[in-house]
Parts: C-alpha cells; structure tokens; sequence
C-alpha cells in the first residue's frame, strides 16, 4: 500500500451522524507519521482528521499515558491528548485546533524526505577491511546516519548488524568526520520499520 496517497471524503458521505463529530471530518487519509511518547517515538499511520481530532493505526498496542505528540514527515507537530483506543486504533484532540487544510497539505520548508526516528542504536559494521562499533541514528526506512571511528569511502559497500537488526546491506552516501550516510540495499516495509522500532524501545508494545 501506498501511504503517501491522500483520498480526502468529507464525513457526510460516511453516513457518520453529526452529534459525534464536533467539526467536519475527512476520512480515508492514508499517511505515515510519528507517534512519540513517554515511552520512546514510534510510526504510525493517519487515518483520518479534522481542526479539533485525528485518528491514527498503529502496528502494534498503543504506548501507555494520554498525552502525546503527533510529527508529520516535514518536522511539523502537534500536541495531543487521547480519546478512546481499541486495539491498534486510537483517536485523539488537538491541545488547539489546527488548519485541516494545512495539515492535509504538508508544506514543506525542506526538500521532502522519509519519515525518521531519533533512536541511537548500537551496530556492527563490516567491510573488507574489518569490522567496527558504530552507534546509528535518524534511522528511515531506507537509511540512517552512522557515527564510527573507521574510515568508509563515498560509495563503499558496508554492513550492519546489531542486537534486534538483521544483517543489512548499505552504501555510504556521505561522510562528515566520523559521521556517515548510509543507503540501505533492502529497505524495510512499514510494518517492519514500525516492528524495528518498537522491539528497541518498548517489545511489550509487540505482544499479540
């Protein structure tokens, strides 16, 4: 599935009766974004929204507490406070009403990029030249920023491991000191990168 479409259905076609909502709703809002927590910054999908509420699908159980704060791919968040949650859908407010138009829209200050965390993560990198102790973070689906003491070339061919990580192929983008971009070969699913990131903050979250 596709979670960068928009397919925005005014609440009314729902059949969704008035008294439940308090402002008009759209539906069907497909979007990746950043659910972050007490409990660590997990991804999760938007489903639906409007000025005062949003709904929200995670891939796993929701992370104790109530409060919450919601970040879009272009850095842009918003505070919320929960709702009611039934298994891995969760609706929530807005701590003040938001521009649904805007919010839909997503402007961007930035060139676009792929949804990341802010998870440090302890890897093993290999190369023909050995292996080293690595911490990787802003970790995407297709990437992460890696901080080593070895030296990599621009395009060399590395891999990572690490406790929860599978061996995964990377080519080296850039390089800034002892910090590197790193490309991913095989990029992860949503799903997986949901999974990925649970399983090193919160594995309880994962239980069936």
């Amino acid at each position: 599935m596709d979670y960068t479409s928009i397919d925005r259905i005014p609440a009314e076609a729902t059949g969704t009766s008035a008294d439940q909502r308090e402002a008009p709703r759209y539906i069907s809002l497909i979007r990746a974004a950043k659910l972050i927590s007490s409990q660590g910054e997990f991804v999760c999908v938007i489903r639906d929204v409007s000025a005062l509420g949003i709904g929200l699908r995670l891939f796993h159980e929701l992370p104790v507490g109530n409060h919450f704060a919601l970040e879009l791919q272009n850095g842009e968040t918003f505070e919320l406070e929960k709702v009611r949650e039934h298994e891995r859908e969760a609706s929530f407010t807005f701590a003040k009403p938001v521009c649904v138009e805007e919010l839909i829209s997503e402007n961007w200050t930035y060139p676009k990029r792929q949804l990341r965390l802010n998870i440090a993560l302890p890897l093993t990198v290999s190369s023909l030249s050995g292996r080293a102790e690595a911490i990787a973070e802003n970790l995407s689906q297709q990437g992460c920023r890696l901080d080593c003491d070895s030296a990599f070339a621009i395009d060399q061919i590395v891999r990572i491991q690490g406790d929860k990580v599978p061996e995964i192929r990377a080519k080296v983008r850039w390089r800034k000191g002892t910090s590197y971009g790193l490309v991913f070969e095989s990029t992860f699913t949503l799903r997986e990168f949901a999974h990925l990131a649970a399983s090193l903050q919160c594995p309880q979250l994962l239980r069936v």
